[in-house]
């Protein structure tokens, strides 16, 4: 089982550091190699640089959440939906086809879908010192 994972390449679990200008602000960010692609393929599908996106979803959290705890944590999350959300039909492989063109309702209906209806894992979460379970939903 184990050789599915670590067989990757290892240039995509090396972090790099990447300077990004929110609201006029210098700010860090340090992602996976594998995470800053995801970012660059999707600001891609809408016409915008990493950077552009980076801040695009930056603004759209705060404006949502009034606050960021951790970005990096959240454009990271960012990534892992966006390729749940392709396996699951509801944003289109096809990456000519901008996610900005898409309705965010249809494209959310389907992870719920997917949350119920196909086997995603789901982690149980086990008191301290006692191993944690996934089970298939």
């Amino acid at each position: 089982m184990c050789q599915v994972f670590i067989s990757a390449d290892p240039h995509l679990y090396d972090c790099r550091v990447r300077s990004v200008r929110l609201h006029g602000v210098a700010t860090s960010i340090r992602l996976e190699n594998l995470f800053w692609n995801v970012l660059a393929n999707i600001a891609q599908r809408d016409g915008m640089r990493v950077p552009q996106l980076c801040t695009k979803l930056y603004d759209e959290l705060v404006a949502e959440r009034g606050a960021v705890d951790n970005f990096a944590s959240f454009l990271r999350v960012c990534c892992g939906r966006y390729l749940a959300l392709q396996l699951s039909g509801g944003i289109p492989q096809d990456a000519s086809i901008p996610i900005s063109s898409l309705n965010a309702q249809r494209v959310l209906a389907t992870e719920r879908r997917s949350n119920t209806g196909t086997p995603f894992v789901r982690f149980a979460v086990a008191p301290s010192g006692m191993e944690a379970r996934s089970r298939v939903a």
